[in-house]
């Protein structure tokens, strides 16, 4: 039995911080950052037969061309991809009432849209990015046993080597988005690997007032290559997803819109105007 400290659960019923019941959840889940996009993803739904929020956990299922879709908003960084991979895994694979894990497995498949930053002439302003690979810099995945299954060691170990990686931060994991996934959803997308920042700051090169310990990490991070692929975006939680999912057994991927060149120093602030389009791609091929 699964302690209630271990997954906390209201009183109607519903996981701790999501909100949601076990039959509130489609096995097909859209997710983003922004809460306010969840209704725009929705907009695209043929019927709605949820819309509820908590935090900054918006979510909506409903029904596309007769898919039964649930799109949900988790917030900003890996932290909180921690808190909804948990829950949405429980949700699929826990009875909440015993709280008992269920006899037969239940896989999910995630899409993840995002805004992201380009680090590449190939990827400019108005690109789709899928994240082929992902590299975490938080360190959340070694707080889970089975991490080396799923890390991809010499690829870190490479990188560390590359860029001159700060050994007083988390040591970097890089794990790989599902294959059959990558194919379907991200097919005539830019493919690479993607960077998960542990901020959207310093982590990522920016400064404002403060100064950088290495102000070298962007160059360093255009310059990396393996097996022929390059680092091509920034964003803040790819790698928690995909790793996430790789240990529980569900298909991830995400994809990115590219708004900002970190290599040509320009941002479009404007974006919104072209997410629909993003939208419709990940609807009509998950």
């Amino acid at each position: 039995m699964i302690a209630a400290d271990q997954l906390p659960i209201n009183e109607d019923g519903s996981v701790f911080h999501l909100h949601l019941r076990s039959d509130q959840l489609s096995d097909k889940i859209v997710l983003m950052g922004d809460p306010d996009r969840v209704p725009l993803v929705a907009s695209h739904f043929d019927s709605i037969e949820l819309d509820q929020q908590h935090r900054e956990f918006r979510t909506i299922t409903g029904s596309y061309r007769g898919k039964r879709i649930t799109a949900l908003s988790h917030g900003i960084g890996c932290d909180n991809l921690d808190i909804v991979l948990t829950e949405l895994d429980a949700l699929a694979n826990v009875d909440l009432e015993t709280r008992q894990v269920k006899p037969d497995f239940h896989p999910l498949t995630l899409v993840r849209m995002g805004t992201s930053g380009g680090l590449q002439p190939f990827c400019p302003i108005g690109s789709y990015v899928a994240s082929e690979i992902s590299m975490g810099m938080d360190g959340l995945l070694f707080f889970y046993q089975g991490s080396e299954a799923v890390n991809d060691a010499a690829l870190a170990e490479k990188f560390v080597a590359h860029t001159h990686w700060n050994r007083q931060l988390a040591r970097p994991y890089f794990v790989r988005a599902d294959e059959t996934l990558l194919n379907q959803i991200g097919h005539d997308m830019v493919r690479g690997i993607t960077i998960s920042a542990s901020g959207f700051y310093g982590p990522q090169g920016r400064h404002v007032r403060l100064a950088l310990s290495n102000p070298e990490q962007n160059a360093r991070l255009e310059s990396f290559e393996h097996e022929g692929k390059r680092v091509t975006n920034y964003e803040m939680e790819s790698a928690a997803l995909s790793g996430l999912a790789r240990l529980m057994g569900h298909r991830a991927l995400t994809v990115c819109l590219i708004i900002a060149g970190r290599y040509s120093g320009e941002m479009n602030t404007g974006y919104q105007s072209s997410f629909p389009d993003l939208i419709n791609k990940v609807l009509n091929r998950i």
